[in-house]
């Protein structure tokens, strides 16, 4: 098996692209350092694509390990023939090479193996290799009493088992069942139960294997796992057993047919369909994670790629009932001036005494914006905040955000490190009032999973969603950078090469030496070696360094190439610093990219990176988004009528459509028919989470409170 040519033809990519990343990676280099600083060398390969070259790379080379195993147990029983040699170098996937093992595999005691201990495997092979004038006859050369087979049944029956274990094991009729049952297959819902349920669209509902949609998938699982569904298998078992039954009879074993027949019955029956099932059922749910993973990663992305509000004080604002709502005064930098707790919701209601507390706050910390979460209570909150806001004197507003996970952050370890003296249910607050000043240093802190972004995510392989969530909040971090004097660990341990040791490393060699003056000083902190120092330094910014350069994305090792190009065109590093560069793409251009890239020695991709990063000193990419709605009066769903046409933001996107927050309780589904006039079938093609979308109403159920809308113009 060619590993390269396999991932070349998936991916579509030339000789040097794949060898040059494998090259890399086999190397040790991070994949956000590669994808940044190593385009050249992969021919500009995005971040999430060579994640998804990396993770097909360990399964082709865990895929060839396997393939040496298999061959080496079943060589140690003295079985390996050319034939197996070949099917198993053949072999493209790993369940196809277990098929291939499966006759030599140690298995537990089985009706066939208990079988071959009373000596009746030659039976079971004279049945299937010669035609016995009389089987009764033959099968009572058998009969051993000491082994307990008293009769010429008993002699029958074990040497059928045998039989039937064989066709189980049989690889290729277990490929050609699983091909038939993909792409032939049904699968049969039925519901246990007539009581009304979440589930009441899958009560007596069947769908073809080959269409049945993801979150279908997760949806009919879930229903069984509750006990409110039954789902088998259904598929064309007649053809099966025709193609096992032309595969083990033959002219040499006719005469037995009615045994050899009632033995693949048996194997079918017993053995292979259940197995099958099986097989397929995880087929079906692995691609659904998959999918659902994949969802929840591009929905975790665009939330914490969402822009920063910067230099504005805010008021976190953690809504509840019974216990209070949690303020927190959080300054420009996140840093905690103040806190309280108000009872402006039932059962307490003290509306009055509420608003004055808060406006003694906003007045004495010249509060910005109010940022409420959207939990228990948002809405009744946001009636309050409204109607507070009308009273003041100065400019303040309000916005809702998505307070998943806040919870979570509060009882951690982390928010006990960072407020030791502050009570938990404070904590909240003040995450929530973060996370509107800057979501990807807020967000970080925060376990993934419990960030509600996605579909069916407590029913998804915690491992693998947490590695792939974990390469979406790497990828983000890298992307954006840190300023490396106010990063907290949480934040710098998710930059490239930075484990959570060094992270606090770097933390605490700034409280001990001030802050950082030049990236060159990470050379000093305790652990970070000289392979963390090339993966991680383009990634940190010194705001106020000596070397202007230190503030933007130009890795260390392009420095001298940076002076040369500046040199080159009439610059220094002080025409940097003092931002003087204004006719840069004039003078490039005057030279001509190409000829410049051939007098510095540097690839013309560095060289155009190189040039956009000391345009922007210090450019945060997420400030070129789409900013949230900041309101200042509240919506109810008795305000909604039909045809309506507001503003929302989107929240969530899953497979079947979006929701919307348009300022009400819950938010509004934008079904994926309604989100435009053309076949949508992936409506993360037309929104991701954070978008700003104009909706119409098109529907409202008052007593579910929810509200249908429309993106169709």
């Amino acid at each position: 098996m060619n590993i390269n040519e396999i991932l070349k033809k998936e991916f579509r990519l030339r000789d040097e692209q794949i060898n040059n990343t494998i090259k890399l990676i086999d190397e040790g280099n991070t994949i956000p350092f590669i994808a940044r600083y190593r385009k050249e060398m992969t021919g500009e390969m995005s971040d999430v694509t060579l994640r998804e070259l990396h993770e097909k790379l360990m399964y082709l080379r865990n895929l060839e390990s396997r393939k040496e195993d298999v061959k080496r147990l079943i060589d140690e029983q003295g079985k390996l023939t050319d034939e197996l040699v070949k099917n198993i170098e053949k072999a493209n996937t790993l369940q196809e090479v277990e098929d291939v093992y499966a006759p030599y595999k140690q298995k537990k005691r089985t009706r066939a193996t208990m079988a071959k201990e009373k000596g009746l495997e030659n039976l079971a092979l004279s049945i299937l290799e010669h035609s016995i004038v009389n089987i009764d006859d033959e099968a009572s050369n058998y009969i051993d009493e000491e082994k307990q087979v008293v009769t010429v049944d008993d002699a029958l029956k074990g040497s059928m088992d045998i039989i039937a274990e064989m066709v189980s094991d049989d690889a290729e009729i277990r490929k050609f069942i699983r091909t038939i049952a993909l792409r032939d297959g049904v699968l049969i819902v039925k519901n246990t139960t007539d009581e009304k349920s979440v589930y009441d669209m899958y009560y007596d509902y069947s769908e073809s294997v080959k269409t049945i949609a993801p979150h279908r998938v997760l949806a009919v699982n879930r229903g069984e796992k509750e006990e409110f569904l039954k789902v088998k298998l259904d598929i064309n078992t007649d053809r099966i057993k025709k193609f096992i039954e032309d595969k083990y009879i033959n002219n040499d074993n006719r005469k037995n047919r009615e045994v050899i027949v009632a033995a693949i019955e048996d194997s079918y029956k017993r053995l292979i369909f259940p197995s099958i099932e099986r097989e397929i059922r995880n087929h079906l749910t692995e691609i659904a994670q998959e999918r659902a993973i994949s969802v929840f990663a591009k929905n975790l992305k665009s939330l914490l790629l969402q822009p920063p509000i910067k230099e504005k004080v805010v008021m976190g604002f953690d809504p509840a009932f019974r216990t209070g709502c949690k303020i927190a005064v959080v300054d420009k930098n996140g840093k905690l001036l103040d806190y309280t707790t108000v009872y402006p919701t039932a059962p307490q209601n003290n509306v009055e005494g509420a608003k004055k507390t808060l406006k003694d706050l906003i007045e004495k910390h010249s509060i910005d914006i109010i940022s409420i979460g959207n939990g228990t209570a948002s809405r009744e909150s946001e009636l309050f905040v409204s109607e507070l806001l009308k009273e003041l004197n100065r400019d303040v507003q309000y916005v809702i955000v998505n307070e998943a996970g806040a919870s979570v952050y509060s009882a951690s370890e982390l928010a006990n490190e960072e407020h030791p003296d502050i009570n938990v249910s404070i904590r909240g607050a003040i995450s929530i009032a973060r996370r509107l000043q800057d979501p990807l240093a807020e967000l970080v802190k925060i376990d993934p999973k419990s960030i509600g972004v996605g579909q069916y995510q407590h029913d998804l392989n915690k491992k693998r969603l947490e590695e792939v969530l974990n390469g979406v909040i790497e990828d983000s971090v890298n992307s954006v950078g840190v300023d490396l004097n106010t990063a907290s660990y949480s934040l710098l341990e998710h930059i490239a090469g930075i484990s959570k040791t060094i992270a606090k490393n770097i933390v605490a060699y700034r409280e001990e030496n001030g802050e950082f003056t030049s990236r060159a000083q990470l050379k000093k902190v305790k652990r970070l070696g000289p392979q963390a120092f090339v993966q991680c330094a383009g990634f940190m910014r010194v705001l106020d360094a000596k070397n202007p350069l230190d503030n933007t994305g130009v890795h260390p090792e392009s420095y001298d190439i940076c002076k040369g190009m500046l040199e080159k065109i009439g610059y220094t590093l002080n025409d940097l610093k003092s931002k003087n560069i204004d006719d840069i793409d004039g003078r490039v251009e005057k030279i001509g990219i190409k000829n410049l890239s051939e007098e510095l020695g540097v690839g013309e991709v560095t060289l155009k990176d190189i040039i956009l990063e000391i345009k922007k000193p210090g450019r945060d990419p997420r400030e070129e988004g789409i900013k949230p709605i900041l309101r200042v009066d509240v919506l109810k769903i008795e305000d909604i009528k039909e045809g309506m046409t507001l503003t929302g933001t989107v929240r969530n996107v899953v497979d079947f459509g979006a929701f919307v927050d348009i300022g009400i309780k819950n938010d509004g589904l934008v079904h994926k028919s309604k989100m435009s006039n053309s076949f949508v079938k992936d409506p993360m093609s037309i929104v991701t989470v954070g978008d700003i979308v104009e909706v119409e109403v098109i529907g409202i159920d008052m007593d579910k409170g929810r509200v249908s809308l429309s993106m169709e113009k």
